[in-house]
This record gives C-alpha cells, sequence and structure tokens, in this order.
C-alpha cells in the first residue's frame, strides 16, 4: 500500500433542522479520528451562503493507518450516531500528488504522465526564473541560490503552473480523445 499521506474528503449535507447535533456530531467524529495512530489532521469547511453542504476533511499519514481509522468499530458507531443528520454523503480520497491529477469519478492518471505534466509546467518557469534572476543570484553561494529559487518558484509552481498543466492536459492525462474544434469554411 501506499507510504504517502492520504486525505479522506467527505461532503455532507445537514439535514434540515439538525444544525446544531450536525455540528456536535462532526466535532465528535474529529476527536474520534485524533485518538488513532497516523492521524494528522482534519478540518470543516462551511458551505458558502444559502447552502448546506459541509466539507469534512481528514488526513492520514498512510494508507494503512487511513484504513485501521476507517474499519474501525468506533468509527461505525459514530456514523451510526450520525444518522439522520446529514443526507447524500460524498466521499473522494487523494494521495500525495494524486490531488493535482484526480477527478471524481475517474482514475489516477499514470505516473509518467504526471510525471511529463509536471515537466511541462515546470521547466519554461524555471527558464524564465533563471533568465530574470539567475544574473543576480548568480554570485551567491549554492545552498543560498537553490533556497531563494525554491522559495520564489514553489509557491508559483504549487498555485499556478501545476494546475493549469494539469487543467490544459487533462484530456490527455484522463485518456481522453483530444477534441479539436472543427474549421468552417466560409462560403464566398
Amino acid at each position: 500500500m501506499s507510504s504517502d499521506p492520504v486525505t479522506l474528503m467527505v461532503a455532507r449535507r445537514v439535514a434540515r433542522g439538525r444544525y446544531r447535533d450536525f455540528m456536535h456530531w462532526l466535532e465528535e467524529g474529529r476527536e474520534l479520528a485524533a485518538d488513532f495512530a497516523g492521524y494528522l489532521g482534519s478540518g470543516v469547511l462551511a458551505p458558502p451562503p444559502a447552502d448546506d453542504e459541509y466539507q469534512i476533511i481528514f488526513r492520514f499519514r498512510d494508507a494503512e493507518t487511513l484504513a485501521a481509522w476507517e474499519h474501525s468499530a468506533s468509527r461505525r458507531a459514530w456514523l451510526a450516531r450520525g444518522q439522520g443528520l446529514f443526507e447524500a454523503p460524498q466521499e473522494h480520497r487523494a494521495t500525495g500528488l494524486d490531488r493535482w491529477f484526480q477527478q471524481p469519478g475517474t482514475p489516477t492518471p499514470p505516473r509518467w504522465k504526471q510525471a511529463i505534466a509536471i515537466w511541462l509546467a515546470f521547466f519554461p518557469v524555471s527558464l524564465g526564473f533563471q533568465v530574470l534572476f539567475g544574473d543576480a543570484l548568480a554570485a551567491l553561494p549554492l545552498v543560498p541560490r537553490v533556497l531563494a529559487g525554491t522559495l520564489m518558484l514553489t509557491p508559483v509552481m504549487v498555485f499556478l503552473f501545476i494546475p493549469l498543466s494539469t487543467r490544459l492536459l487533462g484530456p490527455w492525462l484522463r485518456g481522453e480523445p483530444w477534441r479539436t474544434p472543427l474549421l468552417r469554411r466560409r462560403s464566398t
């Protein structure tokens, strides 16, 4: 099994009139998960105004520790106590880098495709960084130069260019045929 951290994202809609009970039940579940080995943290994302779907996130050290929590008698009892508090539960798991590439209902692309998508984002950004800042950083010793580069590039890559690359390459990553727009001939 995987040795990467695993995130379980659960969406639950609060049943009408059960908000206070639902919130108490959620907190109980977070406390329960915290008692399990491998637990890394959890959080609850409130819905936007006029919505009632909460996103609950549980993060564990690896797939094995998540499975131990998921299949525990105490979690089953907690879920049973939650009956009637929520509607339409949905779950989604993400492991390591897979979070960038996985969409609900689709398989995760092979690692070689993930590597190409990341490289296609990283190469032009790294090249641009060197063109813009390479001379200014050249006088620095190796470690501070690499430190400065990674400190500046990592957020740009994680929040902008890798998501852009995965969105643009989405059909290829998912193994879907490329759709090219048909060119229309104009009648003269």
